[in-house]
């Protein structure tokens, strides 16, 4: 077995009391991160980044952001003075995805995820693939803010506000990258994630709380709640959503209306409909009845599970969650998850 360091950050208040709280806690490795290559842009990236050359471009993102989710900026600036950073270096890991854009950094594959209502309750389950070697970033989070009796539990990356999670009203959400359009200064959709699980309390509200969000670059949502199980897909400008009592997706575009505009390369998508369609039949095969080291077992094997072939410009799995919105439960494999342990948290 892999043992990984799994830091938990529990946190309550008002949004910067939640930065802050977040910031002191990992300043250590937050500096780090920062200071390894610029967050690590400069290790995947073909052309070197420097600070005064993203200055511009971080503060468009710090405007949007402040102005689209102003509590979320708040936190972001409480995170700051926590970890000892400047506030550009704070809004810097949370845009470090659309930093890379998708024309410099050809996606060679990415997350699969799958939602299931039934007999056993709701799960959204999915595999997290990234470039960067980022399984020594992550970080799992639980906030209260002080504004709603609403409860949070995410798994963070080095800084993040949100990756993906689930609330204390039984709502969950996962996410997938897709690729179309021209991506922008907006909402980061980790911010988005994080942005629902404050808000809402079902998939319906969560839909609506997301197409009124200027989203900086595309993606698709998985959102579950003990009703409902979706995916919506957004192009940069158009969103579409498909339902049903099993949903499974990865990265390309499924709804016919948005598939022709797919920028994915021919390798990644092959590596998606691989993985989706292995998906899919391993979750038909999956009992109702199935547990969440069932659902571990599924993600855990190629080729869903994307091994480590020493490139740190190349996606691979560097977690696995399972998440149990009726339990407020998220389960967590870090790193390669065939390798490692589960770990649970719980809201409190």
């Amino acid at each position: 077995m892999d043992v990984i360091p799994l830091p938990f950050v529990r946190a309550a208040g008002d949004p910067y009391e939640l930065g802050l709280r977040h910031g002191g806690e990992r300043a250590a490795a937050l500096n780090a991160f920062h200071d390894d290559s610029l967050c690590r842009l400069n290790k995947v990236l073909a052309r070197p980044v420097t600070p005064a050359g993203l200055a511009p471009r971080i503060e468009a993102y710090r405007r949007a952001i402040e102005e689209a989710v102003p509590d979320l900026a708040t936190e972001i600036r409480g995170l700051a003075a926590g970890a000892g950073l400047t506030e550009a270096q704070a809004f810097l890991l949370q845009i470090r995805r659309e930093i890379m854009g998708y024309r410099t950094v050809p996606a060679m594959g990415d997350c699969t995820t799958y939602a299931r209502t039934g007999e056993a309750g709701p799960v959204v389950a999915q595999t997290v693939d990234l470039n960067g070697d980022l399984d020594d970033q992550i970080t799992v989070l639980e906030l209260s803010r002080a504004d709603t009796p609403r409860r949070s539990l995410l798994l963070s990356f080095g800084g993040l506000l949100g990756y993906l999670g689930l609330n204390s009203s039984g709502l969950a959400v996962g996410l997938n990258l897709v690729l179309a359009g021209t991506w922008r200064p907006g909402v980061p959709p980790y911010l988005a994630v994080r942005h629902v699980l404050d808000h809402a309390d079902t998939v319906d509200e969560a839909l609506t709380l997301l197409r009124g969000l200027p989203l900086a670059s595309s993606r698709c949502f998985t959102l579950c709640d003990a009703r409902r199980a979706v995916w919506a897909e957004y192009d940069g400008g158009t969103w579409r959503v498909a339902e049903g009592p099993e949903t499974a997706h990865t990265n390309h575009f499924l709804h016919p209306d948005l598939a022709p505009r797919d920028e994915i390369n021919v390798f990644a998508r092959r590596s998606s409909v691989r993985r989706l369609d292995t998906c899919r039949a391993r979750l038909a095969a999956l009992p109702a009845t199935a547990t969440p080291e069932d659902h571990f077992a599924l993600l855990s094997a190629p080729p869903l599970c994307v091994a480590d072939n020493g490139d740190i410009r190349r996606e691979r799995t560097v977690a696995a969650a399972v998440l149990l919105p009726r339990q407020g439960e998220l389960r967590l494999r870090p790193g390669d998850p065939s390798r490692s342990p589960t770990h649970v948290f719980r809201l409190c």
